[in-house]
């Protein structure tokens, strides 16, 4: 037990000392409350002119998370350099022989990252709740309506669990550089691909971030997806927990 806080520690100064890792995370707070701020403005604006289905359909809790994907780049980028940079300085080597248990030491890495991606991302996502509905005016949402309590908590969720699944990628791959490399087109570009074009719609709607993106919704009106909020949820989280084993799968097997 006290072998597993000495690592956790170790970790946290580690997380702590770097600033680029600290300077990611300021700026998925910044990005995702500021662009949700401006969307739910422009969409103020712009509801009189909106037809009765897109009315209907209006989501003002969504909207208020409009920043999220720009967000959760940084704390893409935050996962990838909170593994990578051990990898890329060649200090896996002496973090490994100091904790030659490498399971505990993932474990350390992860749950420390973890906690601390909580925090931020439910910050964000309160936040941009918050002054996204204060920009919103008389078509704005209560925290109190139905599902949209659980739709906030999703969003810090979702924050979270992006950047656990971009640390398993970071550790199969070693590289920060081919991490987000394969990370920033498949959230970005296949994703979007696979989830717009018809005949592969129903294969996107089972990436992480298109599941994800399910529990921080309120309005379903007309949402052809074969699950709901909690189970897209569980769908991410199934990504995750395969980015975990796989990691330490290779971790465990190769040397560093």
């Amino acid at each position: 037990m006290a072998v597993a806080t000495q690592v956790l520690q170790s970790e946290w100064t580690k997380i702590k000392s770097v600033r680029s890792t600290v300077w990611t995370l300021g700026l998925a707070v910044v990005v995702t409350v500021a662009l949700g701020a401006l969307i739910s403005a422009l969409s103020k604006n712009d509801f009189d002119k909106l037809s009765t289905e897109d009315r209907i359909n209006f989501d003002p809790t969504f909207t208020s998370f409009a920043g999220m994907g720009l967000g959760q780049l940084a704390m893409i980028v935050f996962g990838v350099l909170v593994v990578s940079n051990e990898y890329s300085t060649g200090m896996i080597r002496t973090s490994l022989a100091a904790v030659p248990q490498r399971g505990t030491f993932l474990f350390s890495k992860i749950a420390v990252a973890t906690l601390l991606a909580l925090a931020i991302g439910m910050i964000t996502s309160f936040v941009a709740f918050f002054v996204g509905q204060s920009m919103l005016g008389e078509h704005k949402a209560s925290l109190g309506d139905p599902g949209v309590l659980r739709a906030v908590i999703g969003g810090g969720l979702y924050m979270t669990l992006i950047t656990v699944f971009s640390m398993g990628v970071a550790t199969m791959l070693r590289s920060p550089m081919l991490s987000l490399g394969i990370l920033m087109p498949f959230f970005f570009l296949v994703s979007s691909i696979l989830g717009n074009v018809s005949a592969t719609k129903k294969v996107g709607q089972y990436l992480p971030d298109q599941a994800g993106h399910k529990v921080m919704q309120v309005v379903t009106v007309g949402d052809d997806a074969p699950y709901g909020p909690w189970g897209g949820f569980t769908i991410m989280v199934l990504w995750v927990v395969a980015a975990l084993i796989g990691a330490y799968a290779l971790l465990r097997k190769r040397d560093a």
